[in-house]
């Protein structure tokens, strides 16, 4: 017997240092991809890759507030100066010329096949002509220096037009050589990270890397320069500031939570080892749910990580149940409490456990992990309590007696059943308020889950507006099959793009092409370069009636000669430049093996695209426009329509399992009324309250029935037995209060998802216990108790 006992707690032990040794080695992540579909259909595939590697999700939008020009001036050029140069960030802009030239080599050598102003027009003599004369016009301009060293080689401006294209869209205002925001007293840039947006680690390093070299800039300049502010906004900044919350809400609420549960336990156990062994399958619970989920998606989402601190709501409740019910240690006590109890607090815990099996079937992932955890979690905890904490009580164990409370507690039980009417008349009111809100009752929008302040979306779009950076609204896709084939796709649309942009439509579109054109536009392009002879006479001719001599361009002509020759460009050699990773968010490879375009557009000043308009003119084009946040909000209505299913099929496996262990169908009803009543009445009064359902208070009200089993359970067996012992009832409400307590805290958390929980199960909780006391039959021994 002792060598069993010796061997399940070296397993317990061995099993916690492998959950810890996962957990260590564990990635987290806050991003919203886990509310997108596993296997996911053309629009979600686009919602998914524009969040997780779109170029969109790699922008951080940089603000720099103060109240000196000229500080702000120097900040942006030091900050800029110092960001291109590390190896963070695939390009940074701040409106100096030298923000676009990191691959100025590489647009240099191919400036004609890249140039969409390469025709035959352009080399006729008079195209020539006029491109020469503009060249030299350029030269009063403030890049007239550098148009000067690029005039023997490139005089018609190719080198220049192309970078200015790439530049793209509006440009914001500039002063002293950089973009401001007029009137805000702010200086502006934009930094594309090399990390991809789903990579929370990378997207915090960078941001790390802004902030320091601002403050490495602040300090070298001294002065006022240190009374600036640094602001930061964009996907990724979302993405950490959101793990950043969540972490801290959890850790602040579980330290608030942990310490209210503690006091209670305190309260009646009266001993710190006693506690601390208390709280074992709460920590087993929680480090099996969080190591389960690792080894199963080798991600652990930060919902999921927040849904942690809700377990101990639950888990707490089996040590107190046996610490209270079986009043003492020993083999006798022990044996008592697992033939009396054990029956009912192990249904109750596989109630739980197919309540959320049911999230498994879910094709999100998120959902998915949320049923993986409270699984392993709910099943280690009550392992635990079964199979390893009688063997670690003292000799001399012993909690607060509280047949005496449970006996005051049994008395007002009997009062209150006289008012078991209250419960249908409740359940009718809510019934008739949720019929009445039934078109408003859920919220269609994904951002209801974003713990993202209104504050930090407002500074997004100030920031947005401000520097005419795109953002993940509008954009057509377009497929081909091979990276080519969409290449010429996406260029057939810019053409239409391009007539939109005309006609006030939009404001402007990205587009992979103009970064790597088809191959049949590269050949088109350099086919319009006419030879070396013929070139060398037209240029002769234009340049009569300009102070220029044709010798002056020799090397216009011989790398026009040798551009000619050129092979066409290829993803491959632009894999060392920054355009790669450009081109890697705007052209996809999908599962099927082909590829798709994608064209974000800019929205004109008045902020809103004519859908209709853009999808008249991309009619016959086999390209489609897609809304990213009409697409996210879809996929959230269909996750939640899954989950409202998958949690019927969960109550319908819980009344299953109940039929099979109860074996009557009115014990069942009992067990399951309470329960379904506490549910109807909560969210009732969150309606009331003006608050729209979210996919966390469905999950919320999951963990009602999932905690208010275990009341309705030992109301039931009371029932049964000829009532409800008074130390059992002393228990339930004492595991209630721990219960209330840890679910309570996280209704102040400040962070929507977890607020959802907290305002759901800890009002929810106390009153499926309520509920299950009025709706319990009463026997002859519960009313002797009043007398």
């Amino acid at each position: 017997m002792i060598w069993r006992v010796r061997a399940t707690l070296l397993l317990w032990v061995m099993a916690l240092l492998g959950c810890v040794a996962v957990i260590a080695h564990s990635r987290y992540t806050a991003d919203m991809s886990a509310f997108l579909p596993r296997t996911p259909n053309e629009q979600a595939q686009i919602l998914v890759d524009q969040l997780q590697h779109g170029l969109v999700s790699r922008l951080i939008l940089i603000g720099i507030d103060g109240a000196d020009l000229s500080d702000r001036v120097a900040l942006s050029r030091a900050l800029a100066q110092k960001l291109r140069t590390d190896h963070a960030f695939v390009a940074v802009n701040n409106g100096e010329a030298s923000g676009i030239r990191h691959d100025f080599r590489f647009i240099f050598d191919h400036r004609y096949v890249l140039n969409p102003r390469t025709t035959p027009e352009l080399f006729t003599v008079s195209g020539l002509h006029h491109a020469i004369a503009g060249s030299i016009d350029q030269l009063a301009l403030p890049l007239g220096e550098e148009v000067k060293a690029l005039l023997p080689a490139d005089p018609t401006g190719a080198t220049v037009e192309l970078l200015n294209d790439l530049a793209g869209g509006a440009q914001p205002q500039k002063r002293d050589g950089v973009w401001v925001e007029p009137g805000a007293g702010r200086t502006l840039l934009v930094a594309q990270t090399r990390a991809s947006g789903a990579d929370t680690d990378g997207q915090a390093a960078a941001m790390a890397e802004i902030q320091s070299a601002f403050a490495t800039a602040q300090a070298k300049l001294g002065g006022s320069a240190a009374q600036n502010k640094l602001v930061l906004s964009g996907p990724g900044v979302f993405s950490v500031q959101s793990r950043a919350a969540i972490k801290d809400a959890v850790q602040r609420v579980s330290l608030i939570g942990g310490v209210l549960i503690v006091a209670l336990l305190l309260s009646v156990y009266r001993s710190l080892p006693v506690l601390l062994l208390g709280l074992l399958p709460v920590f087993s619970g929680v480090l099996a749910g969080i190591a389960a989920v690792s080894l199963s998606f080798g991600v652990v989402q930060g919902l999921t990580l927040g849904f942690g601190t809700t377990l101990i709501g639950e888990t707490v409740d089996y040590s107190i149940y046996l610490f209270v019910q079986s009043g003492a240690a020993g083999d006798a006590a022990r044996r008592d409490w697992l033939g009396r109890f054990w029956p009912t607090i192990r249904l109750g815990m596989l109630t739980s456990v197919c309540g959320f099996a049911t999230l498994l079937l879910s094709n999100f992932p998120g959902l998915t992990q949320l049923g993986v955890y409270s699984i392993a979690g709910l099943l280690s905890a009550a392992l635990v309590t079964r199979f390893v904490l009688p063997h670690l009580l003292p000799r001399r164990f012993g909690v607060r007696d509280l047949r005496s409370t449970g006996a005051h507690l049994l008395r007002a039980v009997v009062h209150l059943q006289r008012a078991r009417w209250v419960v249908p008349a409740l359940v009718l009111v809510a019934c008739v308020v949720l019929f009445g809100h039934r078109q408003q009752l859920w919220s269609p929008q994904l951002s209801s889950l974003s713990p993202v302040s209104a504050r930090s979306l407002a500074l997004d779009a100030q920031l947005r507006r401000a520097l005419g950076a795109p953002d993940a609204g509008d954009l057509v896709a377009v497929r081909g099959a091979s990276a080519d084939a969409a290449l010429s796709a996406a260029e057939a649309v810019g053409t239409r793009l391009r007539a939109l942009v005309a006609r006030g439509v939009i404001a402007g579109f990205d587009s992979p092409a103009h970064y790597l054109p088809s191959i049949a536009t590269q050949r088109n392009r350099l086919a319009a370069i006419p030879a070396a002879a013929a070139l060398r006479t037209r240029l002769a001719a234009a340049v009569r009636g300009l102070p220029v001599k044709p010798a002056l361009f020799t090397p216009f002509v011989d790398e026009a000669e040798a551009a000619r020759h050129a092979a066409p460009l290829t993803l491959h050699d632009l894999s060392h430049t920054d355009f790669y990773r450009i081109i890697d968010s705007l052209l996809l490879r999908q599962r099927d093996g082909t590829w798709s375009a994608l064209l974000p557009l800019r929205a004109p000043t008045s902020g809103l695209i004519d859908a209709a308009s853009v999808n008249a003119a991309l009619i016959g084009s086999g390209a489609k426009l897609f809304n990213v946040g009409q697409i996210s909000n879809h996929l959230y209505a269909s996750y939640l329509r899954a989950t409202l299913w998958l949690s019927l099929a969960g109550l319908g496996a819980i009344t299953v399992l109940l039929l099979v262990a109860l074996r009557s169908a009115v014990r069942v009803v009992r067990v399951l009324a309470p329960l379904l009543s506490a549910v109807l009445v909560v969210t009732s009064g969150l309606v009331l309250a003006g608050v729209q359902l979210t996919l966390l208070h469905l999950i919320g009200m999951m963990l009602i029935v999932a905690v208010g089993s275990n009341y309705a359970l030992f109301f039931d067996r009371g029932s049964v037995e000829g009532g409800i012992a008074p130390r059992t009832l002393a228990s339930l409400v004492f595991a209630n209060l721990t219960t209330v307590a840890g679910f309570g805290t996280l209704a102040f958390s400040g962070v929507p998802v977890l607020r959802a929980l907290g305002v759901t199960v800890g009002p929810g909780a106390l009153i499926a216990l309520l509920f299950s006391a009025l709706l319990a039959r009463r026997s002859g021994s519960t009313r002797g108790a009043l007398r």
